[in-house]
């Protein structure tokens, strides 16, 4: 972008001779004076003809002051850059927009827009959008360039005015040049810098590998994400081995290389991606695979109703024997129940369900170190699953409610806003356990398969388009919320 100064701060040249003129005639001034009080002070009338010559000097003094403020500025150079009038001209001017700025009074109500559009590649058309957004008093809080092979995708994040619309905001960003604008509500979180971001993000994945699928949506936005095994748990090969190492990127869907074996795909339809996601995307990724397996190991115990201690901890891939034991102990109806129907070989599932790259597993263990019951909250593409599992002999006992309330906690921390539980409609237990949440429920049955889904944050406002986004074929449909 080109520098724009105006005339007003430009750096004037230093007159050296008109300083030294200014100071010749003060000397002469002073002696001047001096000769006049001499002549006149012995004077009858002296005082007053004194008093009269410093009132003159004292008009003389301003006059001259009021004159310099006036006079000061040089005229702008030919052909330079200058305001006048209140109207921008220069650099504005050859681009041929109508920079004029009314005055207009502080803004006391403003609100924060997510803004992305592409611009041609081209100098000065980054600056001719900046000005169009400078004439609608929207202050540029932070910018992010996408370079792409035949332009640049920028990033805005806005404070505007709150009376002004999204649809003035767009359309005056397409007389600007840019096109497949798309832009969003934001908030105060939005105000944290993309490198701190990214940061925390990564620190996140470093302390748990669960985290990974959660931080590709937060540096993503909007997303689905999908872990596919390199094996179903029908043990058919699934083709997660044919995605390059280096991932895959197409428009609107990257493939990336899962550490743990198989592939995660990342679908964002409303939006493409771009090369500078992409690879940030790889990074963390990257770093997953450095790092290898690892999840946190917190305890809490817990005293129930009727006396027993148990131990709440968080259960992965390692716990796989012992949950399978806790299987083989559980009824033909406790299993049907879980799995939606008769299962021959549960222990099949365990090793799918007890991945951290697909969710987050609790456990329940007993002072023995058996263990009794399992909660699963499962990343499902946009959405979030959550499921129990308890022994026979641990059920009415509270272990299902309180495996429960704790998945719906990870599921707020990490940004869900809702967690739906598919069961049968005559599993009592979980319903009465969704409903003991206290959230909002909605209730969906469908050939005796009942899905109960819990809310846990208000929606966002939706997203809007320019006419350009339309033209080329990019129409968001209400997307999920933005983590």
């Amino acid at each position: 972008m080109t520098d724009v100064t105006s005339a007003k701060t430009a750096r004037r040249p230093h007159h050296w001779r008109r300083d030294l003129i200014e100071l010749a005639a003060l000397f002469t001034a002073v002696a001047v004076a001096d000769v006049v009080a001499n002549l006149i002070g012995h004077q009858p009338d002296g005082p007053y003809l004194l008093a009269a010559s410093a009132v003159a000097l004292t008009a003389t003094a301003t006059f001259h002051a009021w004159w310099a403020r006036r006079h000061s500025h040089a005229p702008p150079p030919e052909g330079g850059d200058s305001v006048s009038g209140g109207t921008a001209v220069g650099y504005g001017a050859e681009l041929g927009l109508n920079l004029s700025f009314e005055a207009s009074p502080a803004l006391d109500e403003t609100v924060l827009w997510r803004m992305r559009t592409t611009v041609q590649d081209t100098p000065g058309s980054l600056a001719a959008l900046c000005i169009a957004l400078a004439r609608l008093r929207i202050d540029i809080l932070t910018l992010q360039t996408h370079p792409l092979a035949d332009g640049t995708v920028d990033e805005f994040l806005l404070r505007a005015p709150s009376s002004l619309s999204a649809s003035e905001l767009t359309r005056e960003v397409s007389a600007a040049g840019g096109t497949s604008t798309w832009i969003e509500r934001a908030d105060a979180h939005d105000l944290v810098d993309t490198p701190t971001r990214v940061l925390g993000l990564a620190t996140r994945t470093a302390l748990d590998a669960a985290e990974l699928p959660l931080a590709l949506r937060q540096l993503l936005g909007r997303c689905a994400i999908h872990s596919l095994p390199a094996v179903s748990v029908t043990g058919r090969i699934t083709g997660g081995e044919g995605t390059p190492v280096e991932g895959v990127l197409e428009e609107t869907v990257m493939r990336l290389r899962d550490p743990s074996g198989g592939v995660i795909t990342v679908e964002r339809p409303y939006l493409p991606f771009t090369p500078t996601e992409f690879a940030r995307a790889r990074a963390l990724v990257e770093l997953d695979a450095r790092l290898g397996p690892r999840v946190p190991r917190s305890e809490d115990i817990l005293t129930l109703a009727e006396g027993p201690e148990i131990t709440v901890r968080r259960a992965d891939q390692s716990d796989l024997a012992a949950a399978r034991e806790m299987h083989d102990r559980c009824s033909p109806r406790t299993l049907g129940l879980r799995y939606h129907g008769p299962v021959a070989d549960a222990g099949r599932y365990l090793d799918h369900l007890l991945s951290p790259r697909f969710g987050r597993t609790l456990s329940v263990q007993t002072d023995s170190g058996r263990i009794v019951a399992l909660g699963h909250l499962l990343w499902d593409g946009d959405e979030t699953e959550v499921a129990l599992i308890v022994e026979d002999d641990w059920q009415r006992r509270g272990v299902g409610s309180e495996l429960l309330s704790r998945l719906v906690g990870l599921a707020t921390e990490a940004g869900c806003d809702s967690v739906y539980a598919v069961t049968q409609a005559d599993n009592t237990g979980m319903v009465a356990a969704m409903r003991g949440l206290g959230l909002p429920l909605d209730y969906q049955i469908e050939e005796g398969t009942l899905v109960i889904t819990a809310r846990l944050a208000p929606r966002r406002a939706t997203t809007v388009t320019s006419p350009s986004m339309v033209a080329d074929g990019i129409v968001p449909v209400e997307p999920p919320e933005y983590r």
